[in-house]
């Protein structure tokens, strides 16, 4: 996997069975039921669409501020292995979409986010990834089912 000049990534080759390996471990660890908690507080509760009603839902020191750095950073780890070309992305796209649901619920407030945090980079392999699964949605299963996945998501 090498990354393209437009900063999408580019399969440049089949997938291994390093990469199922790796897929199956990060299944295994979304499966941890600390993470399983946080993740099911994630998908019902996290809808902020500003910096307030994220400092509002998840202030310091409180769990969901803890399950949300636990999903967010989560994902981000994962987006690094894809990002970097230690998972094939096409196999990693075709496995899970839950991903591109984490990216399309933080968007909206991640440029707040990282003024705050004063981190302009906070998230960016979540950010990488994301926009690269959308793209790769777009493209194996059309224009038509992105825009449908992200209607359910918002």
């Amino acid at each position: 996997m090498d990354r393209c000049g437009s900063g999408t990534l580019k399969n440049m080759s089949q997938p291994t069975y390093d990469d199922a390996n790796l897929l199956l471990r990060l299944y295994e660890l979304r499966r941890e039921p600390k993470m399983r908690d946080a993740r099911n507080w994630f998908f019902g509760n996290f809808k902020c669409k500003t910096m307030a009603e994220y400092s509002q839902l998840c202030p310091p020191g409180s769990e969901p501020n803890a399950y949300f750095r636990q999903v967010a950073s989560y994902w981000d780890m994962a987006g690094s292995f894809v990002n970097a070309g230690v998972l094939n992305h096409d196999l990693f796209f075709s496995n899970t979409r839950e991903l591109l649901f984490i990216w399309e619920r933080v968007k909206p407030i991640i440029g707040e986010v990282r003024a705050a945090f004063k981190d302009p980079h906070y998230l960016g392999n979540l950010e990488k990834a994301g926009k690269a699964c959308a793209e790769w949605v777009s493209k194996t299963s059309g224009e038509e089912a992105y825009r449908a996945f992200t209607a359910r998501v918002g």
